[in-house]
Protein backbone atom coordinates (compact mmCIF):
# COMPACT_ATOMS: atom_id res chain seq x y z
CA UNK A 1 0.00 0.00 0.00
CA UNK A 2 1.23 3.46 -0.84
CA UNK A 3 0.08 6.50 1.12
CA UNK A 4 0.52 9.94 -0.40
CA UNK A 5 1.75 12.58 2.01
CA UNK A 6 1.28 16.27 1.21
CA UNK A 7 0.32 19.43 3.10
CA UNK A 8 -3.36 19.36 2.09
CA UNK A 9 -4.04 15.73 3.02
CA UNK A 10 -6.12 15.26 6.17
CA UNK A 11 -5.01 12.93 8.95
CA UNK A 12 -8.30 11.00 8.82
CA UNK A 13 -7.71 10.10 5.15
CA UNK A 14 -4.39 8.49 6.04
CA UNK A 15 -5.95 6.74 9.03
CA UNK A 16 -8.77 5.33 6.87
CA UNK A 17 -6.39 4.04 4.19
CA UNK A 18 -4.23 2.38 6.85
CA UNK A 19 -7.25 0.78 8.57
CA UNK A 20 -8.54 -0.63 5.29
CA UNK A 21 -5.37 -2.69 4.99
CA UNK A 22 -5.05 -3.44 8.71
CA UNK A 23 -8.57 -3.45 10.23
CA UNK A 24 -7.34 -4.34 13.73
CA UNK A 25 -4.76 -1.54 13.82
CA UNK A 26 -5.02 2.23 13.81
CA UNK A 27 -2.61 5.12 13.42
CA UNK A 28 -2.66 8.08 15.77
CA UNK A 29 -0.76 11.30 15.07
CA UNK A 30 0.93 13.27 17.85
CA UNK A 31 2.39 16.71 18.44
CA UNK A 32 5.74 15.14 19.30
CA UNK A 33 7.19 11.62 19.22
CA UNK A 34 6.99 9.35 22.24
CA UNK A 35 10.09 8.56 24.23
CA UNK A 36 11.82 5.40 23.03
CA UNK A 37 9.69 2.42 24.00
CA UNK A 38 7.21 4.63 25.80
CA UNK A 39 3.64 5.65 25.29
CA UNK A 40 2.55 9.06 24.04
CA UNK A 41 0.25 11.03 26.34
CA UNK A 42 -3.25 11.43 24.94
CA UNK A 43 -3.05 15.21 25.44
CA UNK A 44 -0.48 15.33 22.61
CA UNK A 45 -2.74 13.51 20.13
CA UNK A 46 -3.55 15.43 16.94
CA UNK A 47 -7.14 15.89 15.78
CA UNK A 48 -7.94 13.74 12.74
CA UNK A 49 -9.42 16.82 11.02
CA UNK A 50 -5.99 18.51 10.85
CA UNK A 51 -4.03 18.57 7.62
CA UNK A 52 -0.54 17.12 7.32
CA UNK A 53 0.77 20.65 6.70
CA UNK A 54 -0.51 21.70 10.13
CA UNK A 55 1.28 18.83 11.87
CA UNK A 56 4.64 18.13 10.39
CA UNK A 57 8.12 19.41 11.09
CA UNK A 58 9.73 18.30 7.79
CA UNK A 59 8.26 19.84 4.65
CA UNK A 60 8.65 16.89 2.30
CA UNK A 61 5.92 15.56 0.02
CA UNK A 62 5.95 12.03 -1.29
CA UNK A 63 4.69 8.51 -0.91
CA UNK A 64 5.17 6.14 1.99
CA UNK A 65 5.04 2.45 1.10
CA UNK A 66 3.52 0.30 3.84
CA UNK A 67 3.92 -3.47 3.65
CA UNK A 68 2.51 -6.21 5.92
CA UNK A 69 6.05 -7.43 6.73
CA UNK A 70 7.13 -3.93 7.89
CA UNK A 71 7.92 -3.67 11.59
CA UNK A 72 5.92 -1.20 13.71
CA UNK A 73 9.11 0.65 14.66
CA UNK A 74 10.10 1.04 10.98
CA UNK A 75 6.70 2.45 10.05
CA UNK A 76 6.72 4.97 12.90
CA UNK A 77 10.33 5.93 12.15
CA UNK A 78 9.55 6.32 8.44
CA UNK A 79 6.77 8.82 9.16
CA UNK A 80 9.11 10.74 11.45
CA UNK A 81 12.30 10.73 9.36
CA UNK A 82 10.74 11.36 5.96
CA UNK A 83 7.79 13.61 6.78
CA UNK A 84 8.37 14.95 10.30
CA UNK A 85 5.22 13.25 11.60
CA UNK A 86 4.95 11.62 15.02
CA UNK A 87 2.71 8.56 14.77
CA UNK A 88 1.96 5.58 16.93
CA UNK A 89 0.25 2.30 16.01
CA UNK A 90 -2.54 0.95 18.22
CA UNK A 91 -3.96 -2.60 18.22
CA UNK A 92 -7.57 -3.53 18.84
CA UNK A 93 -8.19 -5.68 21.89
CA UNK A 94 -11.87 -6.45 22.25
CA UNK A 95 -13.54 -3.03 22.26
CA UNK A 96 -10.38 -1.19 23.37
CA UNK A 97 -7.34 0.15 21.54
CA UNK A 98 -3.97 -0.52 23.14
CA UNK A 99 -0.62 1.04 22.34
CA UNK A 100 1.93 -1.20 20.66
CA UNK A 101 4.90 0.36 22.46
CA UNK A 102 5.95 -3.03 23.90
CA UNK A 103 5.66 -4.87 20.55
CA UNK A 104 7.28 -2.39 18.17
CA UNK A 105 9.47 -5.12 16.67
CA UNK A 106 6.42 -7.07 15.49
CA UNK A 107 5.37 -6.71 11.88
CA UNK A 108 2.12 -4.98 10.96
CA UNK A 109 0.83 -8.36 9.84
CA UNK A 110 1.62 -9.99 13.22
CA UNK A 111 0.14 -7.07 15.13
CA UNK A 112 -3.04 -7.08 13.03
CA UNK A 113 -3.45 -10.85 13.50
CA UNK A 114 -3.04 -10.45 17.28
CA UNK A 115 -5.69 -7.74 17.24
CA UNK A 116 -8.06 -10.00 15.34
CA UNK A 117 -7.52 -12.84 17.83
CA UNK A 118 -7.99 -10.52 20.82
CA UNK A 119 -11.20 -9.15 19.35
CA UNK A 120 -12.92 -12.48 18.73
CA UNK A 121 -15.81 -13.21 21.05
CA UNK A 122 -14.94 -15.80 23.70
CA UNK A 123 -17.29 -18.52 24.88
CA UNK A 124 -17.90 -16.55 28.09
CA UNK A 125 -18.74 -13.31 26.27
CA UNK A 126 -21.37 -15.13 24.19
CA UNK A 127 -23.27 -16.38 27.31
Amino acid sequence: MKITINDKRKIFAIQEAFSEMFPYLKLEFYVKPSKSGGASPKKFMRSSSKTIGECRTVNSNGTLTILPKMRITDLEQGFSDTFGLAVQVFRKSGSNWIETSSTVNWTLEEENRAGEEMSRPTAESIK
